[in-house]
């Protein structure tokens, strides 16, 4: 892993991915690198405390992926603009990193080192990958309804089916979560970034087997983490991953659901500490 200087936590700095879009981020920590790879409806701000827990031991980069945040966007969108964007933080820290990923965030950060972007090792909670027949998937047209609600302005509605018809989220949770008038403003605001995430998963969600042609330029050690409380649907994804690639493992951590980056990093973070740490 490649190892950067220290940097105080808090500071925001910018590169410039190839596109010319800037990305923000923070760096925080010393040592080897790792760069934190947000899921759907996220910014950095979900993992400031992770970041804070894995800088006492590695040089922390956690961004805002494109279109959140302070972090730029370009007029259209591909999933190859994200993989140039990781690419840049790589090399702002020495050319070399590790990256840990959650949700859709580390079906990205997978993307990216099959691309060929210099990685060290991934560290992966949840891609959530559908494999199974029997698992429950988002519908077909996932993509024109997001889309269509963005279209009309509807952005609330279209985090509430994002979150009930992909996440599973119960209803009631929905309505609770828009009593809480800050978090729901972020959501909404990060609404239109989900035909990206939509975009990352493409077909990996029809209850199919992994093609593993898509994933053979991933040659590093990976680890995939799973909760405890979350849907076996989960764990089927992350041992589909562990067959089809040469160095990757899983892990089951008692108790936490997929929320657990947020709502739990400290049960996380030792997990991901000592993987990285090889």
């Amino acid at each position: 892993m490649a190892t950067a200087r220290k940097q105080s936590a808090g500071a925001e700095a910018r590169v410039v991915s190839a596109d010319g879009t800037e990305i923000a981020f923070e760096q925080s920590g010393s040592g080897p690198a790792v760069v934190l790879v947000a899921s759907a409806l996220a910014d950095r701000s979900d993992t400031t405390r992770l970041a804070a827990l894995l800088a006492e031991h590695f040089t922390v980069i956690n961004y805002d992926r494109r279109g959140r945040g302070a972090s730029g966007d370009a007029r259209t969108y591909a999933p190859e603009r994200e993989i140039e964007d990781i690419a840049a933080l790589v090399e702002h820290v020495g050319g070399q990193a590790s990256l840990f990923g959650s949700s859709s965030g580390a079906v990205l950060a997978l993307r990216a080192a099959a691309a060929g972007v210099n990685v060290d090792r991934l560290a992966l909670y949840e891609p959530p990958f559908v494999v199974a027949e029997g698992d429950d998937g988002p519908p077909g047209d996932l993509a024109q309804q997001i889309t269509a609600l963005l279209a009309e302005g509807r952005r609330g509605d279209a985090v509430t089916f994002f979150m009930t018809k992909v996440q599973g989220m119960p209803g009631i949770a929905v309505f609770f979560m828009k009593l809480m008038p800050k978090t729901w403003a972020n959501l909404t605001e990060l609404a239109g970034t989900l035909p990206y995430d939509i975009a990352v998963m493409g077909d990996t969600q029809q209850g199919k087997p992994l093609d593993a042609e898509e994933w053979k330029g991933v040659g590093v050690p990976t680890r995939l983490l799973t909760g405890g409380k979350s849907p076996a649907a989960f764990r089927r994804a992350a041992l589909a991953v562990t067959e089809i690639l040469p160095q990757a493992d899983h892990r089951t951590l008692p108790g936490l659901n997929h929320g657990a980056v947020v709502m739990a990093p400290r049960k996380i973070a030792p997990q991901i500490i000592e993987f990285l740490k090889g």
